[in-house]
């Protein structure tokens, strides 16, 4: 089939890659716009923009959607098809139409689960134990479409949503392909989503990533886990916020109060409303990570001391 991919971050790449090894025809990427980043703030080409460019495919990056001279350009480009993975826009009616065969979103979860932006850092979050991703037609409802398939993954222990969103990113490729080629071929069946298990995923925020060490054990770990890379679990200490990698709860340790720190030889705990966590990374403001001990040793952490 003749294709436009519609994407931006670095999670599109795995489902690019497999687009152009699938023998369909890729003839335009649409990205958000060049946005500035580094500290010179200049404007910088998105991962999937950068991925085409490398590769002499056209690159759209229209303000929004719905801008006349992008849907102009859609329609010359006569796409049979628009895959889209983590594009980052709403898409309008006039745009959807356009395609023969629509525009095909891979969506990371096990649609009507965690409809939303942020659907990884939510089933991290509330310790789902199983999860996926589906491949469903884009309409004007959010992340509502019918479903054309699905892959499931069990969410381990120890994942950071970016472990997760990694190994979904690639399970999902092949089954985004394995959907276009159904459709192709005429085979492909789309179900309706039910109306039972909706759940909502919206952005995670600053204030979400906050630890609340007041929490049991389980649902600080999962929270710095959900929020790790980004948008980072956060605390403070003596007024100055500290970023903290993912933590180890501590089954056998001695009771701590909610935040108070323990600095041991080998490991640095602090207390939440069960037992305590063993903290991995530390990252200071301005600082480079550094493993707990070290922070801990440079600090000079006094008894009894807490994070907030």
């Amino acid at each position: 089939m003749r294709l436009v991919f519609a994407g931006t971050p670095e999670v599109a790449l795995p489902s690019l890659d497999a687009i152009a090894a699938s023998g369909h025809e890729l003839v335009a990427v649409v990205t958000r716009p060049d946005a500035p980043a580094g500290r010179g703030r200049r404007l910088v080409r998105s991962p999937a923009g950068a991925w085409a460019d490398e590769r002499g495919i056209e690159v759209l990056t229209p303000e929004k959607p719905r801008d006349p001279e992008f849907q102009q350009r859609l329609r010359e480009l006569a796409p049979d098809c628009v895959p889209v993975v983590a594009y980052g826009a709403l898409v309008p009616p006039s745009a959807l139409e356009i395609p023969k065969h629509g525009w095909v979103n891979l969506h990371f979860s096990l649609l009507p689960a965690w409809r939303g932006a942020a659907p990884v850092q939510h089933a991290v979050l509330h310790g789902d134990e199983v999860t996926g991703a589906s491949v469903f037609e884009l309409e004007a409802g959010l992340d509502t479409g019918p479903v054309y398939g699905t892959v499931t993954d069990q969410i381990r222990f120890n994942d950071t949503s970016g472990d997760l969103l990694e190994r979904l990113a690639h399970e999902g490729a092949g089954l985004l392909v394995a959907v276009l080629d159904a459709i192709e071929a005429g085979t492909a069946r789309a179900h309706p989503q039910p109306h039972d298990g909706v759940s909502l995923a919206p952005k995670l925020t600053a204030e979400d990533a906050r630890i609340r060490w007041s929490d049991p054990a389980f649902a600080v770990d999962r929270r710095i886990r959900a929020c790790t890379p980004a948008p980072g679990a956060w605390t403070t200490l003596r007024g100055d916020r500290l970023k903290l990698g993912p933590v180890r709860p501590v089954a056998n340790a001695p009771h701590l109060p909610p935040g108070e720190l323990r600095v041991e030889r080998t490991q640095v705990l602090a207390g939440t409303a069960t037992t305590p966590v063993q903290l991995g990374e530390v990252r200071a403001a301005g600082k480079k990570p550094m493993a707990a001990t070290d922070w801990a040793r440079g600090m000079r952490i006094e008894a009894g001391e807490k994070l907030a």
